[in-house]
């Protein structure tokens, strides 16, 4: 069944967020209240892919779920920013790689229970090395993973995002 949205009203907002309620009718003409979050502007991250079929990797800590794990490089997309231009940008900020050309791999979409994010996931084959990441923030290392090593490092759970998740093991299916 296709719920039904009645109207909208604005929680909390700020220039990353929209956290919304949305009067939603569901079967038999209940109604409930479900919180929504907007996203303003999206993501775009990168698969990055050596020539030895090695995937560019940050082993990152988020402090939201007290976990370590290893993450594709992805960001936010600026105003006017094409995703394909803001993937690239976040693969050289976030590792001091500069990815090769970028083509389109997925969009994922991680909380469509919640949320209205869009990741949009690229494709490039080869980077070069330009220097050490200028956010240096993001990573606690950077490293070249084969992608024969994708599948179990999800099992051991040593890949939990779920974007880097599933556009990974979509890589591996490929690589």
């Amino acid at each position: 069944m296709r719920w039904t949205v009645h109207s909208e009203k604005p929680l909390f907002t700020d220039p990353w967020l929209d956290i919304r309620i949305a009067d939603v009718e569901i079967t038999g003409g209940r109604h409930l209240e479900h919180r929504i979050i907007r996203s303003r502007t999206g993501g775009a991250g990168a698969i990055v892919v050596d020539e030895r079929r090695r995937v560019l990797l940050e082993w990152r800590h988020r402090f939201i779920t007290d976990a370590w794990a290893w993450e594709i490089p992805i960001g936010g997309i600026r105003d006017g920013e094409e995703p394909a231009a803001a993937a690239a940008r976040e693969v050289e900020e976030e590792t001091g790689w500069r990815p090769g050309p970028m083509r389109p791999l997925t969009v994922v979409h991680p909380t469509p229970g919640i949320s209205d994010t869009q990741h949009h996931i690229f494709w490039a084959d080869g980077a070069t090395h330009i220097g050490p990441p200028t956010e240096d923030w993001e990573a606690e290392r950077i490293e070249w993973v084969p992608l024969t090593d994708i599948r179990g490092l999800v099992e051991a759970g040593k890949i939990v995002s779920g974007t880097s998740m599933a556009a990974l093991l979509l890589a591996a299916c490929d690589g």
